[in-house]
């Protein structure tokens, strides 16, 4: 028998890859459960973006090994993406580093900056891919805590109290996933200010800034960010894109520089046609994100309903295409409500502990599925009858 690699050791299945085959085989079963549990957007890429990808891939010049750093004109798009929508100004040159989706540039960071003993903090609850990450690369994942109490942002006591000599990178993720908290100024400039104190890197995820939100922000927006932000960004929510994988990394040309030496050996670029589709969903209007908010608007109104009669509460605060809500306290933890409703209606909603141990009690439901679908959600749990609320 051949062993699995020791960086291996820790690192479980990821959580959705597990729990699709399960509703896999419950609709082998004949169930038709309908999946509230996963933020793939259902909703096509505008019709122009489609377009500019079959004109492009029907030319015969465009079949080859692309730039590493990706093309001028994506770099470019992206550049004037920050400067009208987050009023950063970038170097598309030196600043911008195209990625095959965020996701992969989150494992890039950590492999570019951690060395065994070398400390990332990460933020409970949220995204899982951060702490697998780091431990892949060597790291070690140590957690900070978000709590509803403090509006889910980090506490700079306790932060301030870890001991921070061996830390290297902080992940922060705002507009956060999954509680849907937005960032405010005064956050982003502690948040610099704490980094720079530090010396360390703030590797921020960025990717829900534009659903259900009028005011994206930018980490990068706060003075001085570039000396300590690498901020992670992707079209796979704003611009309906999640299957066409294209994110991007913008930060400092060192930053940039550091990351590409670890990048360039392992991907040999992004097919330009799609790079291009994707420099003209950049250059969409403010009436491309309205289109898309007000179906997630209807979708969230029914999500409200639905969670109503789990008997759980939730903040209409919050932003992003999920809702964040607390249990009955008559449920042990997000988990066991979930499994009830999964086998009792066949209905699926992500349990909130997937995302850390401050999440159990906690559940989460995704706005990518019909109001159609969302009603006959309601509808089945509505007839379950018998859950402990």
């Amino acid at each position: 028998m051949i062993a699995t690699a020791k960086r291996l050791e820790g690192i479980g299945e990821y959580y959705f890859s597990q729990k699709l085959r399960e509703i896999d085989q419950l609709n082998k079963q004949g169930h038709a459960v309908i999946n509230l549990g996963i933020g793939s957007p259902d909703l096509p890429p505008h019709p122009d973006v489609i377009k500019v990808l079959q004109e492009e891939s029907a030319k015969p010049n465009v079949h080859a090994y692309q730039s590493y750093k990706g093309s001028p004109i994506l770099r470019k798009a992206v550049a004037d993406w920050y400067k009208t929508w987050y009023k950063v100004d970038l170097d598309p040159e030196t600043e911008i580093l195209p990625l095959i989706g965020s996701k992969e540039g989150i494992m890039h960071i950590c492999m570019t900056y951690l060395d065994a003993g070398d400390i990332a903090l990460i933020p409970n609850p949220g995204y899982p891919t951060y702490s697998a990450a780091v431990k892949l690369s060597g790291g070690t994942a140590v957690s900070y805590s978000l709590k509803e109490v403090n509006n889910w942002q980090p506490d700079f006591n306790e932060l301030e109290a870890m001991d921070l000599s061996k830390v290297k990178l902080l992940f922060a993720n705002y507009p956060h996933m999954p509680t849907g908290k937005l960032p405010d100024r005064q956050f982003f400039e502690k948040l610099v200010a704490f980094a720079k104190k530090h010396q360390i890197l703030i590797v921020h995820d960025n990717p829900y800034s534009f659903i259900l939100n009028e005011s994206p922000e930018s980490l990068l927006s706060v003075p001085g960010a570039k000396d300590v932000v690498l901020e992670l960004n992707s079209l796979s929510k704003s611009q309906n894109m999640a299957g066409w994988r294209i994110g991007m990394l913008c930060a400092a040309k060192e930053r940039i520089d550091e990351v590409l030496r670890f990048k360039s050996n392992m991907d040999s670029g992004m097919f330009l046609p799609v790079q291009l589709a994707a420099a003209k969903a950049l250059g969409l209007g403010k009436d491309w994100y309205d289109s898309i908010n007000a179906v997630y608007r209807k979708r969230r109104e029914k999500a409200y309903e639905l969670l109503d009669l789990l008997g759980c509460e939730y903040s209409k605060e919050q932003v992003g295409m999920f809702v964040w809500a607390s249990i009955p306290s008559n449920y042990k933890n997000g988990f066991e409500l979930s499994d009830e409703v999964l086998n009792g209606a066949y209905v699926f909603i992500t349990p909130g502990g997937i995302f850390g141990n401050a999440g159990d009690k906690y559940v989460r439901v995704s706005l990518c599925s019909t109001e159609e679908k969302f009603g006959e959600s309601i509808g089945r749990v509505r007839n379950l009858g018998n859950l402990k609320i």
